[in-house]
């Protein structure tokens, strides 16, 4: 596998969800779910309606099982990303897979979902390797620069050091954070 690297311009982020708006709802939310969430591409394609909506309400989280659980924040960014999809939808099949392929009852394939980020990518004008693991590279490094504990990134990520996930997420000494601790009692 090659290495990839996060998209760190928040405006190359939105010129990207501008495009992918445009052109398909379903590629929109795919980009949107991906860089908000830091699931793997294989977690993601395998979503099924029913899984992140109760009774036509989109969950405010997307529980993740496997060998230990996990629930997955669906924030206002990912809710738009779906009531966009939704709405173009001409019927909601609650047990149909979320990113379903155009041409079978199935997802949409790991290569397609490359072909889709690799091209809008290319497209925006991103010029670094852009895969599929961009979309949660994205997610860290957004979520590390916002404030998230690199321990809780850590952990996310199943990485076994912090070091392993800075490099991971593009972080160099230059960019590492010194938090403000103030309690301002």
């Amino acid at each position: 596998m090659e290495f990839v690297e996060a998209i760190k311009d928040r405006e190359k982020i939105k010129v990207i969800k501008e495009i992918l708006f445009h052109r398909s709802k379903r590629d929109y939310l795919l980009f949107t779910f991906g860089i908000n969430t830091g699931l793997k591409i294989s977690e993601i394609l395998n979503i099924k309606i029913h899984e992140i909506m109760d009774h036509n309400k989109i969950k405010q989280f997307y529980v993740l099982e496997g060998k230990e659980e996990r629930a997955i924040y669906l924030n206002d960014q990912v809710k738009v990303a779906l009531n966009a999809y939704f709405n173009e939808l001409p019927t909601i099949k609650e047990d149909e897979y979320l990113f379903r392929s155009k041409k079978s009852e199935l997802p949409i394939t790991r290569q397609q979902a490359y072909r889709i980020i690799n091209a809008v990518a290319r497209e925006a004008g991103i010029e670094s390797k852009i895969g599929t693991h961009t979309l949660r590279k994205t997610f860290g490094y957004h979520a590390y620069r916002s404030g998230v504990a690199i321990s809780l990134l850590q952990k996310i990520f199943h990485h076994s050091s912090r070091r392993e996930t800075l490099k991971y997420i593009g972080v160099d000494n230059m960019e590492i954070m010194h938090p403000k601790i103030d309690v301002n009692l």
